[in-house]
């Protein structure tokens, strides 16, 4: 199954710069999300980014929040009991989703997208925890319910689909 630009849209959850430095990884996770969210913003797809509980738990990092078209604020650990569905294009069947933490809202999230008919994609590369563990449990549960792992080159590069694409070289370098 491949991921197809314009079904797509990106949702990031959670990236807030208070939660992040107590995830695994945290930095990486940050710079491929940033990653990710660039190239969707290149391609003109839509960006959107959840933050559980602003006003205690602070913004999204300044990075993730202005590479996003909507910022979603939620109480809810699922962003769709908070209006996420609503947000996002009547033309977008694929989400591509990372953030954190992995095993609490993104998988909320991601399995009430699926629950609502959403191809989901998981990526990898952008989703943590504050331990390993939680986030690979949350993984395998995830790909148990249908999302399926993907990582920010594997993304890009479906997206793109040829190396003739205007936007290739631009691309490449976000990759690289």
């Amino acid at each position: 199954m491949l991921i197809h630009a314009n079904q797509s849209a990106l949702v990031l959850i959670d990236l807030q710069q208070k939660l992040l430095p107590a995830l695994h990884q945290h930095e990486a996770v940050l710079a491929h999300s940033v990653r990710m969210a660039a190239i969707a913003g290149l391609l003109g797809l839509p960006v959107i980014g959840t933050e559980q509980m602003p006003d205690k738990l602070g913004p999204n990092h300044p990075e993730v929040r202005r590479l996003c078209d909507k910022t979603l604020s939620k109480a809810h650990f699922d962003a769709c009991a908070d209006g996420l569905p609503a947000a996002l294009p009547g033309a977008v069947k694929q989400i591509v989703i990372g953030g954190c933490e992995a095993h609490i809202c993104l998988l909320q999230t991601a399995l009430s997208l699926i629950a609502r008919g959403y191809q989901v994609f998981v990526l990898l590369d952008c989703c943590s925890s504050r331990s390993a563990l939680d986030r690979d449990a949350a993984f395998e549960r995830l790909r148990q319910a249908g999302a399926i792992g993907v990582t920010v080159e594997m993304v890009a590069y479906e997206w793109l689909r040829d190396s003739r694409h205007p936007l290739f070289r631009d691309i490449l370098k976000l990759v690289k």
